[in-house]
């Protein structure tokens, strides 16, 4: 017996806090694809221990969100029983692994992203989300500078190394616009003080990837006109494979635990 997808609140609280859990939690997935792959044992270990973390970001936030949306969902209903429509992760995190290189800009992106996020939200109006903001502002941090140490080693490293940190940097660059996209959801956290509106990090986030691609003797690339719609819930082709791999055990034997 399979088991059935769960209905989601559209509470403009809930969602908000499902953004932020469904983006740890999508980019956890893609970087635990590097386990057994990676270029060197060390970061084999890095990337696999990051990807934790996110995991754990990801609990954190999603038990919140179910006991704000009061349905009785836990962390592992929201995470792994929900349609592909109900997951509002930015469609930047669910692309594929793609190579070193890409792995990294788009960590250095989304480890900025979620620095600034969780900066803000250690003044959160909900004392529950201020306080996981307070340790998952120190995993960011270390993620940020992981991911912006490699850029600079290969965008000012070999000519290989450089072609892949452009092309990489190429391709992330045009999903950034929907990063800040504004939209009621970011609204309404802004008027109750549950958190900030993504829109309100644009600076400061395009303010110090300018400083890590400039260390890399990098250009930041020119703002896409191409906007992506995965914090609607309208993803990319890549979103219902991820959730194949990522739901098959908990749909075909409801409720396993270890």
């Amino acid at each position: 017996m399979q088991a059935t997808s769960i209905s989601i609140s559209q509470d403009a609280g809930v969602q908000y806090l499902l953004r932020i859990g469904d983006t740890c939690l999508i980019l956890a997935q893609r970087l635990s694809e590097w386990c057994g792959h990676g270029p060197v044992l060390e970061e084999d270990i890095a990337l696999s221990n990051m990807a934790l973390d996110l995991v754990g970001q990801a609990r954190a936030v999603l038990t919140r969100a179910g006991q704000i949306e009061g349905r009785g969902h836990d962390e592992d209903q929201l995470a792994f029983l929900r349609d592909e429509r109900d997951y509002v992760n930015p469609t930047l995190v669910e692309l594929p692994r793609g190579d070193f290189a890409f792995t990294m800009v788009r960590n250095a992106m989304v480890a900025t992203l979620l620095k600034q996020l969780w900066e803000r939200l250690l003044t959160s109006s909900d004392t529950e989300l201020a306080a996981i903001a307070g340790k998952a502002l120190k995993e960011a941090r270390y993620h940020q500078q992981h991911a912006a140490d490699w850029v600079v080693r290969l965008g000012d490293g070999t000519a290989e190394s450089r072609r892949r940190t452009e092309a990489a940097l190429k391709a992330l660059w045009r999903y950034t616009p929907e990063l800040f996209a504004a939209d009621a959801v970011d609204e309404s956290a802004h008027a109750t003080g549950l958190g900030p509106r993504w829109a309100d990090l644009k600076d400061a986030w395009t303010g110090e990837m300018a400083q890590i691609l400039a260390a890399a003797s990098l250009a930041t690339p020119k703002e896409s006109a191409f906007l992506s719609t995965g914090k609607q819930g309208v993803h990319s082709e890549h979103m219902g494979y991820i959730l194949t791999e990522m739901q098959y055990l908990q749909r075909s034997f409801p409720g396993g635990v270890w």
